[in-house]
């Protein structure tokens, strides 16, 4: 039985991993329909949500079978409680690739990211992304030291974002008031991507741990 029930949880984070690779694509492919203004592209990202959602339904379904039938005790409870933070944690990551492609798609057949800014948007888009593809193997590894890490490069997120609020106010700036809300937006979404991912990562140490992070 509690070979079953191991296995079971395992399985759990198999199907995380596999929702974190999902919303690794959605953001790589948001950041491309922003970038080059392609809403075939934008539409690919927004329609693909729904197997992010759906994907997360299941787990919720298999983490609440294995509380009311397994009833697990303390270690195996908090695996399983941060199972299902971890997985609204994603859900919400998705979410926010949506956003990403939902304005990039508003602007086509324009690019909503002006030319002053686009060096620093599109940084921000790899960091993001990059958070996204180690915090999957993460995920998979289990692997504490990698997940301490991650939280350097959320330093970095915080950067770029300094940097486009500084390049917006800056008296450079001439495209206008609407592709400026369009880069905050945009650069707030970037920024909580990597936000939750340093949270996910943080609940990955406290798995395996039993501690969260000093700088949690």
């Amino acid at each position: 039985m509690r070979n079953a029930f191991q296995d079971q949880l395992d399985a759990v984070f198999v199907d995380l991993a596999g929702i974190c690779r999902r919303v690794e694509n959605a953001v790589a492919l948001a950041s491309i329909a922003l970038l080059e203004g392609d809403a075939r592209v934008a539409e690919q990202v927004i329609s693909g949500d729904a197997e992010i959602d759906a994907a997360r339904e299941r787990v919720e379904e298999t983490c609440f079978t294995l509380l009311s039938l397994q009833q697990p005790v303390a270690g195996d409870l908090r695996v399983v409680i941060s199972a299902l933070r971890i997985v609204s944690e994603l859900e919400r990551m998705g979410d926010l690739s949506v956003h990403v492609a939902k304005i990039a798609r508003l602007r086509v057949p324009e690019l909503a990211v002006p030319d002053e800014i686009r060096p620093t948007m599109s940084q921000m888009a790899d960091v993001a992304r990059d958070m996204v593809a180690r915090l999957a193997q993460i995920i998979t590894d289990r692997d504490v030291q990698a997940a301490m890490a991650l939280g350097r490069d959320d330093d970095e997120m915080d950067r770029l974002r300094r940097q486009s609020f500084r390049d917006l106010l800056s008296g450079q700036w001439s495209s206008g008031v609407e592709p400026a809300v369009d880069v905050a937006l945009l650069g707030r979404y970037y920024e909580r991507i990597a936000d939750h991912a340093v949270s996910v990562a943080h609940r990955i140490v406290f798995v395996v741990t039993g501690q969260q992070p000093v700088d949690a």
